[in-house]
């Protein structure tokens, strides 16, 4: 059996008692929100929406001292929780979307609009919920990469060592023409020797000497030595054609370590020639 996801927290700011009451009502049979607060007025909302956290207001425009827009000023509209504005006047709405708020309802409250809004709602929260988790397993996956290995390090000596179960093949530096990705393995040209390697392409990048084997492109290292021609392409990339007629492309922020490297100057999109 599947869990059911928690309940979004939910904070009601109106001045009315009766007001709040009723959104509270629609929520609890609607179902998915647990109210942690309720306010009567902006300075108490202030302080709830801060020490609560909550994933949702239902924040009413009009009310002494100061109206929900207030709110949204002092929290500041970056660090609001979805909201959606509760007004008795509709010409608030437009003023409601520039405060980016996801939806607003009017007074007095329409159970076929309130329901429309809150399914608004849940869809907003549910996305931002998967960006959040697809941006922490990014930054783990990362972290993860460029975390120092407790494996034996792939080099040693001069060559490369590739293992694949009880054979081990030492393939020096020299003779490396150049690495791609190649889903969760990097593969390795050496003359008429191709190898599929378990190994990320910064780990083999850090593996191979900088002065010799340049990153090119988030998918490619190529051995300089090998590279016999470059060309600048309109957007800014470059064609990299090796001895072999391998051709291959540099993006635009490492053709200038690539460059750097071969001691060439961009030749405004002519074809330069490596001796």
């Amino acid at each position: 059996m599947t869990a059911s996801p928690a309940a979004w927290r939910t904070v009601i700011v109106d001045d009315e008692p009766l007001a709040r009451e009723g959104i509270r009502a629609r929520l609890v049979t609607l179902g998915g929100f647990d109210v942690v607060d309720e306010c009567g007025n902006s300075r108490d909302a202030i302080v709830a929406i801060r020490s609560r956290q909550p994933d949702v207001v239902f924040l009413d425009v009009q009310m002494p001292i100061a109206d929900g827009f207030a709110v949204i000023s002092e929290i500041g509209a970056e660090a609001m929780p979805a909201t959606v504005f509760v007004t008795a006047h509709d010409h608030y709405a437009l003023r409601a979307f520039d405060a980016q708020a996801i939806d607003y309802v009017l007074k007095p409250i329409d159970d076929g609009r309130f329901a429309r809004t809150v399914e608004n709602v849940r869809r907003r929260l549910r996305e931002a919920r998967q960006n959040v988790v697809a941006q922490q397993l990014a930054a783990l996956l990362d972290r993860l990469e460029r975390a120092p290995s407790a494996e034996e390090p792939p080099a040693r000596g001069g060559h490369l060592v590739a293992r694949d179960g009880s054979r081990t093949e030492l393939i020096p530096f020299d003779e490396i023409d150049y690495v791609i990705a190649d889903g969760d393995y990097v593969r390795l040209f050496a003359g008429k020797r191709q190898l599929l390697l378990r190994l990320t392409m910064n780990r083999i990048e850090a593996a191979l000497p900088p002065h010799a084997h340049v990153r090119i492109h988030r998918s490619a290292i190529v051995n300089v030595s090998r590279v016999r021609t470059l060309e600048t392409l309109p957007n800014a990339e470059l064609l990299v054609v090796l001895r072999n007629g391998t051709t291959l492309r540099a993006s635009r922020s490492y053709a200038a370590r690539l460059r750097l490297t071969l001691g060439v100057i961009s030749a405004g999109g002519a074809v330069e020639r490596m001796k």
